[in-house]
């Protein structure tokens, strides 16, 4: 990601001025540096635009303070109250996902405390995309709106509830096969659905997560936010239609990986 993707993220998701968005970023990023450990600052450096490298320079002790003293801190070097500081965090936060990757967010997110989970994970649900050149071409049989329009028939689903699905049931794939096995998937997914992907990765730090057959269900249920009786028909058709879409040879290297008992996920109802 180059400098002017990022800061034009910021500026666009927090709603402010890029003359604004610029130091603001700088700041954001080197006051969390000052809460992971000096490699992990470094380990991020290396993944950002030349330009912001300095913003995550970090020498001495770790900081110790929580997501409040975090927060007051925007909020001063701004001059605003705490929602436009909760705004900007989140820009700075969901934008840092895309540049610096799944795994090493997540690595840096071993490192807050707690109470930053929540502004951390709906940072990820507002980052954008990566930037398509630093994207695997598409090499897939399936566009977007043909896969959409696929699992909307095949679960009897609107568009809008169809493409939930879809992102629900991909996540959760991603955070129960391997990292590798999710870089495999990739060229054949269109870029639209790809994010799916790297939040499943952010949240397994790119290990696969043992998970039985109820709690990929139960997961798929949350954040779908459909019933418990919907989700498995959703999954099905998502996954069916993965299948058509990534070709059987990736398809079955993907469910080489999940228990025998998600047999009942992938054979159709």
């Amino acid at each position: 990601m180059n400098y002017d993707y990022f800061i034009a993220s910021v500026a666009e998701r927090a709603r402010i001025p890029r003359d604004q968005a610029e130091p603001i970023a700088c700041f954001t990023l080197n006051t969390l540096a000052q809460r992971i450990s000096s490699g992990q600052a470094a380990d991020l450096a290396g993944r950002l635009p030349q330009e912001l490298r300095p913003c995550v320079a970090h020498e001495g002790p770790i900081a110790t303070f929580h997501l409040e003293e975090f927060m007051r801190r925007i909020e001063k070097q701004m001059g605003a109250d705490r929602p436009t500081a909760e705004r900007v965090a989140r820009a700075v936060l969901a934008t840092l996902w895309t540049a610096v990757g799944p795994k090493e967010f997540a690595d840096m997110a071993s490192q807050l405390p707690g109470d930053f989970v929540p502004l951390l994970e709906s940072a990820i649900l507002e980052a954008p995309p990566r930037p398509r050149d630093e994207e695997p071409p598409f090499h897939g049989s399936l566009s977007y709106d043909d896969f959409i329009a696929r699992v909307a028939e095949r679960a009897g689903l609107d568009r809008e509830g169809a493409r939930k699905a879809t992102e629900a049931v991909l996540e959760v794939l991603a955070m129960r096969v391997s990292a590798g096995q999710v870089e495999d998937l990739r060229p054949f997914l269109p870029y639209e659905l790809r994010p799916a992907l790297d939040r499943g990765l952010t949240r397994s730090r790119g290990e696969a997560m043992p998970m039985s057959l109820d709690e990929f269900v139960n997961k798929i249920t949350q954040r779908e936010g459909v019933s418990g009786q919907e989700a498995p028909a959703h999954a099905r058709a998502v996954l069916s239609v993965l299948r058509e879409a990534v070709g059987d040879k990736e398809f079955q290297d993907t469910t080489a990986q999940l228990p025998r008992e998600y047999q009942r996920l992938l054979v159709p109802g």
